[in-house]
């Protein structure tokens, strides 16, 4: 799904965001008034910039680092730390399947993984494995949303928007939690 049509096409919002480095590499995290809407993990803080005005296409962006120093923190912090809480309010788009994805994620604990059949059947809906891993695909609240945490059904690791190796890098670190 594009997804353009489930952040907002031609949407006028004003999104404020910032960037900062980690250990994963940029970590860019947006906010709208409702709360944080993007933490986007990537190699420049550039290619994330222009990621945002992918998603919320038409929104108005304004980099504030120092408006949004509490958030940044809190979103840098999640790399190091992956099982933390994020304290920030997120503001969470999308279409009401995608929530309930996000909301069987959230709950898979630190530490432990889950496969994309368990998540179909989490959510009332086991032969949806790849609509799950397409919302996975979709997520844009990087770690927050623990998609990192989903694997194949035999334990094997498959994609993840922000790579192969930074699912990696989280996994090993929840295991040392």
């Amino acid at each position: 799904m594009d997804p353009a049509q489930v952040f907002g096409e031609g949407s006028h919002d004003e999104i404020a965001y910032a960037v900062g480095p980690s250990t994963l590499g940029a970590v860019l995290v947006a906010r709208r008034p409702a709360g944080v809407c993007a933490i986007l993990l990537g190699d420049s803080p550039e290619r994330l910039r222009r990621e945002l005005g992918e998603i919320f296409p038409g929104a108005d962006l304004t980099r504030k680092d120092q408006a949004l120093a509490r958030e940044l923190t809190a979103a840098v912090g999640l790399a190091d730390r992956p099982w933390a809480p994020f304290a920030p309010t997120l503001a969470i788009d999308g279409t009401d399947f995608q929530r309930r994805v996000w909301s069987a994620v959230q709950a898979v604990p630190p530490g432990e993984t889950a496969s994309y059949a368990e998540i179909a059947r989490r959510i009332g809906a086991p032969s949806a494995l790849r609509a799950v891993a397409g919302a996975c695909a979709a997520n844009i609240l990087a770690i927050a949303i623990p998609c990192h945490r989903i694997l194949r059904s035999n334990g094997t690791l498959s994609g993840y928007r922000w790579g192969l190796e930074r699912k990696r890098r989280l996994l090993e670190r929840e295991k040392s939690c």
